[in-house]
C-alpha cells in the first residue's frame, strides 16, 4: 500500500481518526452522514468514485480496505489483460490478431460469474483449471463454439504472459479442452453465385438511399476473390502494383506463395471496373492521386479511401440478408466471401498439383479443405478379357 503524503488537516473527518496516518488515496465525504471512498479510472480513462467505508470505520479498517483495495485491482484478470494490451509483445501483433484479441478481451472480463461481478474483476491468481473449463463450456454451450476457441487461446496466451512476468504462478488454461469448432466448408453452386454478382452489380447502380442498393464495389470484390482464389483481405489490399503485363500478381496470408494469375477478358473487365469506379470517386471527391502504383488501392470506399475488411464485411452481410429475405437463396445457402476463394480453387482445371499451384498452398493437404471437386476415373480393368454368362 501506497504511503500517504502529509495531508491538511480536515474538519470534518471524524475525531476518532488520526488524520496523519490515514493512507494513501482515501478521502472523507462530509455530505449527510458521512463516507469514505477512493477514486480510480476506468479503461477508458475516466475518474471514478467508489465508497468503501462508513463514517464510523475505524482506522485499522481503513488500512485493511485500501490495503484491499490495493491488491485485488492489481491482482485481478482486467488488470492483467490492461497490462498485456499496453506491453511491446501486443503492439508487434498484426492488426487483425489486435482486433481478434481485443473482441476476445471485451468476452471475458465482462462473463457474469455466480459472486455477482464480472470475470475481470476476479483475482487471476486464484484462476484453477476447473474454473477455466467451465468457462469455456459455456460459451461453446451458447452455440458459439468458435468464439469459446478463440478466447481460450486468448486466455491462454494472456495468462502466459502474466506468468512469465510473475503476474501469476502457474497458467490454469493450459490443458484445457477446446471446443470442436464447426467446420464450415460451404461450396457456392455455380449458378447461385453468378446470381448474386449479378443481383450486387445491378444494385450497385442504385443510389445508396434506394431500397435493396449495395456498393459499387461488392460485385467486383465477389468477381476477384472468385477469379483469383483471393481472401476478403487479399481482395481490398490490391493496388495499381499488383497490376502487371501478364496478369495480376497476388498477395496471400498465412504463408501461401504468390502467383500471377493471367488476363482473361472476365478478369480484365472486374479490373477496369474496379479502376474505373474509383476514378470516378476521387473526382467527384477531388481525392489526391497518390503518385506510387502501391499507394493507390483498386478497390475504394465511397469516401475514396482504401477500403477496410470491417467495411466490406459489413456490406457483405447486409447484401446476404436481403437476398434472404428477397427469396433469391435460403438460409441454408448463405456462404460468405471466403467460400468464393474455395469455389474458385474447386473450378481451376488440372490435378491437384494444378490446383495446389494456382491456389498457392505450400501444403498439398489444404486441398483437401479448398478443392471439393470429384475427379473423373476410369473403371477399374484387368489384363483378361471380358467373359459374358452363358
Amino acid at each position: 500500500m501506497k504511503k500517504a503524503r502529509k495531508r491538511k488537516h480536515n474538519p470534518h473527518i471524524p475525531a476518532h481518526i488520526d488524520q496523519a496516518a490515514l493512507p494513501a488515496a482515501i478521502y472523507f465525504d462530509q455530505r449527510g452522514s458521512g463516507i469514505w471512498y477512493t477514486s480510480h479510472r476506468d479503461e477508458n480513462g475516466k475518474q471514478r468514485r467508489r465508497n468503501v467505508a462508513p463514517a464510523d470505520a475505524t482506522m485499522a479498517e481503513l488500512h485493511r480496505i485500501m490495503d484491499e483495495v490495493s491488491n485485488t485491482d492489481r491482482d485481478t484478470l482486467r488488470y492483467l489483460c490492461q497490462q498485456f494490451h499496453e506491453s511491446l509483445k501486443f503492439k508487434g501483433l498484426s492488426s487483425r490478431t489486435q482486433d481478434d484479441y481485443s473482441y476476445c478481451h471485451d468476452v471475458l472480463v465482462n462473463q457474469d460469474t455466480k459472486m455477482g461481478k464480472p470475470l475481470g474483476d476476479l483475482a487471476v491468481r486464484r484462476f484453477s483449471p476447473a474454473l477455466v473449463q467451465r468457462l469455456v463450456d459455456k460459451i461453446a454451450g451458447e452455440g458459439t463454439p468458435s468464439k469459446a476457441a478463440h478466447v481460450l487461446r486468448y486466455l491462454r496466451r494472456v495468462l502466459q504472459w502474466g506468468r512469465n512476468r510473475d503476474y501469476l504462478d502457474t497458467n490454469p488454461a493450459l490443458g484445457i479442452e477446446s471446443p470442436a469448432e464447426r467446420k464450415q466448408r460451404r461450396l457456392p453452386a455455380v449458378e447461385m453465385m453468378e446470381t448474386l454478382i449479378d443481383r450486387a452489380k445491378a444494385f450497385g447502380r442504385l443510389h445508396r438511399n434506394e431500397p435493396n442498393s449495395c456498393p459499387v464495389y461488392l460485385s467486383i470484390v465477389m468477381e476477384l476473390a472468385y477469379l483469383c482464389r483471393l481472401r476478403g483481405i487479399e481482395v481490398v489490399t490490391l493496388t495499381d502494383a499488383n497490376e502487371l503485363k501478364e496478369g495480376v500478381q497476388t498477395n496471400r496470408r498465412k504463408g501461401s506463395r504468390d502467383n500471377i494469375v493471367r488476363w482473361t477478358p472476365r478478369l480484365r473487365a472486374a479490373w477496369d471496373d474496379a479502376k474505373a469506379y474509383r476514378t470516378k470517386i476521387w473526382t467527384v471527391r477531388s481525392f489526391p492521386t497518390p503518385l506510387h502504383p502501391e499507394r493507390r488501392p483498386l478497390i475504394v470506399s465511397s469516401h475514396g479511401t482504401a477500403l477496410s475488411k470491417s467495411g466490406l464485411d459489413t456490406a457483405w452481410q447486409r447484401f446476404m440478408t436481403k437476398a434472404i429475405e428477397a427469396g433469391v437463396l435460403l438460409e441454408e445457402q448463405r456462404y460468405g466471401l471466403h467460400d468464393l476463394k474455395r469455389r474458385g480453387i474447386t473450378d481451376t482445371p488440372g490435378n491437384r498439383a494444378d490446383k495446389q499451384q494456382a491456389s498457392g498452398h505450400r501444403d498439398e493437404s489444404m486441398l483437401d479443405i479448398y478443392d471439393l471437386s470429384l475427379p473423373l476415373v476410369d473403371a477399374s480393368s484387368t489384363p483378361t478379357p471380358f467373359k459374358p454368362l452363358a
